[in-house]
């Protein structure tokens, strides 16, 4: 009985070696080949035109707060950094960081017409954490709006020196991410990612954007500074106030005011990769 049980686990293994050579094959491929675009997308919602009407003092004394008027969505696969920049047309003869004059309602030797648009207040609601060890003053728009009367650049729009949407420098605002190359933490930059799948991140890819303007009284928008925070540039500061008003019947600097008016001027968000 054990020779027969031998012979026949020895058979067995004869037929599936039989099988084996016996079995023929034919192979073809596909290429396949993918291209990865970089992504840089912002989803925008915003009204087509946000108006400021200042019709009574109050209005003038406490300034005008426009909250949630702007959301802004970040879709990116590469690192990249989100900042506002002011711009007009240049419709005023002295340079492109000023409102543009669409109609006056009265000039007098004191009113001026140059309104800067740095005096446009944002308020972003997520801050920015793009900006470790960062050495800007105020390196994003998170801070609160402080009360009338206390001249603060913490929230003051940037606007370039020539009116072009050329980025700030280390020193400027960001809403997310900062100045200087993807590898140098010291200005900061944001991760790839998406507000559709968040990254698991939180608010990293969705800002919620509040406006103000401050005009005071006389309307000089106290609050206009510099994009690095260490220059006022309200009115009586401007260089045009001060040339007309330097010993001329105007008086001193304190009577020069914005002149009434209907004036407009573009607040424009730009998504850039960080390089």
């Amino acid at each position: 009985m054990k020779t027969i049980f031998k012979f026949l686990v020895i058979t067995a293994l004869v037929c599936v070696t039989s099988l084996t050579h016996a079995q023929k094959s034919q192979q073809q491929g596909v290429s396949i080949g993918m291209d990865l675009q970089p992504i840089l997308q912002i989803d925008m919602s915003a009204p087509e035109i946000i108006n400021f009407i200042f019709d009574k003092k109050s209005k003038y004394y406490k300034g005008i707060t426009h909250n949630a008027a702007t959301v802004i969505k970040v879709t990116s696969t590469v690192k990249w950094d989100l900042y506002a920049v002011g711009r007009s047309k240049g419709k005023s003869p002295n340079g492109k960081t000023f409102w543009d004059q669409e109609e006056s309602f009265g000039s007098t030797v004191n009113s001026i017409a140059d309104i800067p648009m740095s005096m446009v207040e944002l308020r972003q609601r997520q801050i920015n954490n793009g900006t470790a060890n960062n050495t800007a003053t105020y390196p994003d728009y998170s801070q609160d709006f402080v009360d009338a009367f206390r001249p603060s650049a913490a929230n003051s729009l940037y606007v370039s020196n020539n009116g072009t949407p050329t980025p700030p420098n280390k020193l400027g605002k960001y809403i997310a991410g900062h100045s200087g190359i993807s590898d140098d933490i010291i200005n900061g930059y944001m991760p790839a990612g998406s507000y559709v799948s968040d990254n698991g991140i939180g608010t990293n890819f969705e800002f919620i954007m509040d406006y103000r303007i401050l005009p005071g009284f006389p309307a000089i928008f106290p609050n206009a500074f510099s994009a690095d925070a260490t220059v006022a540039e309200n009115i009586v500061s401007s260089a045009n106030a001060s040339s007309i008003l330097v010993g001329g019947a105007a008086g001193n600097g304190n009577s020069a005011y914005a002149e009434p008016g209907v004036y407009t001027m573009n607040v424009q968000y730009v998504l850039l990769e960080d390089q």
